[in-house]
């Protein structure tokens, strides 16, 4: 059917016509990860973030590739500015989007669309619905090219994040034919990213060098695939993944030059988030140079931005260096409330596999941790990584089972037999007063300024405010009284 409408701005092509060019240009610009051209590709359709797409006197069918590009924007660029709520108005414009495919028929589009919704449902960490998603997708998208693909790496992103890594590496391998023949170079460059990702999680000591080199040439094919894209922040992403790798290798000095260029990439382009997990990674690397003071700072203003943008799963990663870095600086009791923080974060969102590794780290970073506590985050670990399958994570595992275990047969848990089967401990319990002390500490140090406060314990004031009033209303009295500033225009009074 021809698609007819009111002309705009040329003699020669409908408002539908221009509008797909537009979202057709937009793409384009995502693809090169130049958000602010993408946006102004479709400024005459979209104001920005926040706003509705103007639509009206399109064809269904245009009303849905437009709703469908600006939901794909929002969620980027919303990313980038750190606007909390982006994903949640991305996903309502690509699901409005989905329900003008289905008027129409449009099943393939529909599937494209169940795609780009999956990719908002992985951001913020709900990975069983990103799972459903990608699959219902993959289901519909049967012929091989960029679309599929793309479902494809992002399926294989959600199991590498639930720590199934095996059957992420299975998609990609099972696949490799299908990525080598498509024409998406930032598609392809996303596919050696992953591939290098998964590898890593199969380092073993035995093999670890000539792995590692073998992820390093993984991401040097990804680099030269998002070169070709001309896509600067993805470049950005694989220098600080580099820098990564070269962590384990204990070539430190490399990868702060590598993290220095990723950061100088992402700085420029604007993009908050990207430069976070640089220095996430930053913060990763201090660590294992012992310089654990500025580790613990990094690591603290990349949970800050995480925390203003809503990214809960970046959020708990780096709460979990920073407890690291806490902990070794011997600040046990902050090191003990960032990752049980990190817990009760990741349990929000069902990613139990970051869950199992905070506490993992519980047991290996806080030897002064009561008996009761260090029997119960085995636990807790166990059965959050059971499903585990990084020989890195099972070794860990076995020594902090070991370090447990040790402590029992050496008469350090009294009772034993009511502590680990008849009495367990209450892990949210234990959350709320080790919080509950934490915050009146922090309180005390800072005279009850609750902005002092809330920077102390790396959150913002508002969340801090939510945190009393809900869950500790006795430590009200704790705050100082707040001022109000008088008018400017005030009178001073009369001598």
């Amino acid at each position: 059917m021809k698609i007819t409408s009111p002309k705009i701005n040329t003699p020669h092509r409908t408002a539908n016509d221009e509008a797909l060019r537009r979202c057709g240009i937009a793409l384009e610009f995502r693809d090169r990860g130049d958000f602010d051209g993408a946006q102004e590709a479709v400024r005459s359709l979209w104001p920005g973030i926040g706003h509705r797409p103007v639509t009206t006197g399109m064809h269904p069918s245009v009303s849905a590739e437009v709703f469908l590009c600006v939901g794909i924007l929002t969620g980027w660029i919303g990313s980038r500015n750190e606007i909390k709520e982006a994903d949640a108005a991305a996903r309502d414009l690509i699901t409005e989007s989905i329900t003008y495919y289905e008027s129409a028929g449009d099943f393939q589009k529909v599937a494209e669309a169940h795609t780009e919704l999956a990719y908002c449902y992985w951001r913020e960490g709900s990975f069983n619905e990103a799972r459903i998603l990608f699959s219902d997708a993959l289901q519909k998208l049967t012929i091989k090219g960029n679309k599929r693909a793309n479902a494809l790496l992002g399926l294989s992103v959600v199991e590498w994040s639930t720590s199934r890594y095996a059957e992420s590496l299975k998609l990609l391998t099972d696949n490799a034919t299908l990525f080598k023949g498509i024409t998406n170079r930032t598609l392809k460059g996303f596919y050696h990213t992953q591939l290098a990702m998964v590898l890593r999680k199969f380092v073993t000591p035995e093999k670890k060098a000539q792995q590692l080199r073998r992820i390093v040439s993984e991401y040097e094919e990804a680099d030269r695939q998002f070169a070709v894209a001309r896509n600067t922040i993805f470049r950005a992403m694989v220098k600080n993944n580099i820098g990564n790798v070269l962590l384990e290798l204990s070539r430190f000095r490399d990868a702060h030059k590598y993290l220095d260029h990723a950061r100088r990439l992402a700085v420029r382009l604007r993009d908050k988030v990207r430069t976070a997990q640089v220095d996430q990674t930053r913060a990763e690397v201090m660590i294992a140079q012992g310089r654990f003071k500025e580790a613990e700072r990094v690591a603290r203003s990349a949970a800050f931005r995480f925390e203003r943008v809503g990214r809960k799963c970046l959020l708990a990663e780096a709460l979990i260096n920073r407890g690291i870095a806490l902990a070794r600086l011997g600040n046990t009791e902050e090191a003990e409330y960032t990752l049980r923080r990190c817990i009760e974060i990741a349990q929000q969102v069902g990613a139990l596999s970051l869950a199992g590794i905070a506490a993992l780290t519980l047991i290996e970073e806080l030897d002064d941790l009561s008996p009761q506590t260090l029997a119960v985050a085995c636990e807790r670990a166990n059965e959050w990584l059971a499903d585990s399958q990084s020989p890195d994570l099972l070794r860990r595992m076995n020594a902090a089972a070991i370090k447990v275990l040790a402590k029992v047969q050496a008469g350090l848990i009294p009772k034993d037999a009511d502590i680990l089967s008849n009495k367990p401990l209450d892990f949210d319990q234990e959350l709320l007063n080790s919080e509950h002390a934490l915050i009146k500490n922090a309180l005390a140090k800072v005279n009850g300024s609750l902005t002092r406060a809330a920077s102390l314990l790396s959150m913002s004031y508002q969340k801090l405010a939510y945190i009393i009033e809900t869950r500790h209303k006795d430590l009200l009295k704790e705050r100082s009284p707040v001022h109000r500033r008088r008018p400017r225009n005030a009178s001073r009074g009369e001598d």
